[in-house]
C-alpha cells in the first residue's frame, strides 16, 4: 500500500518507478478477469487499514500492480490517497501474472540441465517485514531434473526468500495458468500464475515434512 511519502516507499526500498525485473512481468488485478470475475464494486463489512465501510460501492477497477517489471501502482486507503495525492486504490481480490510465454512446466523442465521441480510451497511466516523476507516449506512433491528430465523424487526443505527479491533473479516464465494458493493465502483463491526459473532459490534446510 502507499507508504509515507509521494511514491510510497514499500518493503526492499521499492516505489513506483522502480524496475523490480528485467523480464516484462505484468502483474494486474481485474475484476472482469476471465473464470477470476470480482465485484466490479468494493463490498466490505468492515473497516479497517486498507478500506472503509464508507467506502462500500466504489468502483473497482483494472490495475496493473507490476507493467513490464516496473511498479506502476500501490493500494491507498482513501485518507493516505488524499494525503499523499494518490488514487483511492483497495487491495485486489484476484491477481494474474503474466510474462508474454506461452511454454508449459514440461517445456521449462525440458530446458533444465540440473535442478530441482517445486510443487507447492507451506507454512509460509514472515521474517522481516521491510524486505519482505519469508520462511516456509515445501511439500506435495519435490522432483529432482537431470538433463530435461524428472529423475526421482527428494525430500522436502525450508526456504527463506523475499518475492521482490526473488522477481529480480527469475530467468524465465511459462503460460499463465489458474493457480491455487496454499496456507498462507488459502483464502485467496483468484489467481493465475506461470511456472518460474530461479537458478539459486535458496534452500536454507533439509525438512522431514511430507
Amino acid at each position: 500500500s502507499g507508504g509515507e511519502r509521494p511514491g510510497g516507499e514499500r518493503p526492499g526500498g521499492t516505489r513506483l518507478g522502480d524496475r523490480l525485473t528485467g523480464l516484462p512481468l505484468t502483474l494486474s488485478s481485474d475484476p472482469a478477469a476471465p473464470g477470476l470475475q470480482t465485484a466490479p464494486f468494493l463490498a466490505t463489512t468492515a473497516s479497517g487499514d486498507s478500506v472503509s465501510v464508507f467506502d462500500n460501492g466504489a468502483p473497482v477497477r483494472r490495475v496493473d500492480w507490476l507493467r513490464d517489471g516496473t511498479v506502476s501502482a500501490l493500494a491507498y486507503p482513501r485518507a493516505a490517497a488524499d494525503e499523499l495525492g494518490g488514487q483511492f486504490t483497495p487491495p485486489p481480490e484476484n491477481l494474474v501474472l503474466t510474462g508474454g510465454s506461452s511454454a508449459s512446466t514440461d517445456d521449462l523442465v525440458a530446458r533444465t540441465e540440473r535442478g530441482l521441480l517445486l510443487t507447492c510451497l507451506w507454512y509460509i511466516r514472515e521474517v522481516d517485514p521491510v524486505s519482505l523476507l519469508l520462511t516456509g516449506l515445501t511439500r506435495d512433491g519435490v522432483y529432482l531434473i537431470e538433463g530435461g528430465e524428472v529423475v526421482a523424487q527428494v525430500n522436502n526443505f525450508r526456504f527463506n526468500e523475499s518475492p521482490i527479491d526473488l522477481l529480480r533473479r527469475v530467468t524465465e516464465v511459462g503460460a499463465t495458468e489458474r493457480t491455487l494458493c496454499r496456507e498462507w493465502k488459502d483464502w485467496f483463491s483468484r489467481t493465475a500464475m506461470p511456472p518460474i526459473r530461479v537458478p539459486d532459490f535458496n534452500m536454507s534446510s533439509v525438512s522431514p515434512a511430507s
